[in-house]
């Protein structure tokens, strides 16, 4: 018997699959009043709120990176509130290098992300940002 993976799992993998390539499935995928928080003192830090400026703030990783940001998805765990997917993320950006392992807390509402919250799972996160 096969298990069937959760829906919230499933939706977080589509965004994933849909990062640098879809903006529109992405912004689907967003409840209209999400709230998107990066920790730390960047460029990219700050709370976003809203589609509009979630979809934005994640369009601005590929201009400060010169379209190198790539994120790669490892691993996801859901169920019918939460998600947390982690997953490495790289680029170049100043001619500094990023390779680090991430995660993103998600709490969902009606199958849509509500609200984010990045976590960086290494310091260079910050240097690379900054």
């Amino acid at each position: 018997m096969s298990a069937v993976e959760h829906p919230n799992a499933a939706l977080v993998r589509r965004v994933f699959a849909a990062f640098g390539n879809d903006p529109k499935a992405i912004s689907a995928a967003f409840a209209r009043d999400i709230v998107w928080r990066v920790p730390g003192r960047t460029v990219m830090s700050g709370e976003y709120r809203g589609r509009r400026d979630v979809v934005e703030f994640l369009r601005r990783t590929g201009i400060e990176t010169s379209g190198t940001y790539r994120s790669s998805l490892h691993t996801v765990f859901a169920d019918d509130d939460w998600a947390v997917a982690i997953y490495r993320a790289t680029g170049s950006r100043n001619g500094i290098e990023l390779d680090v392992d991430q995660a993103l807390v998600v709490r969902m509402a009606d199958g849509l992300w509500q609200d984010v919250t990045a976590v960086p799972l290494d310091s260079a996160f910050e240097r690379f940002w900054a």
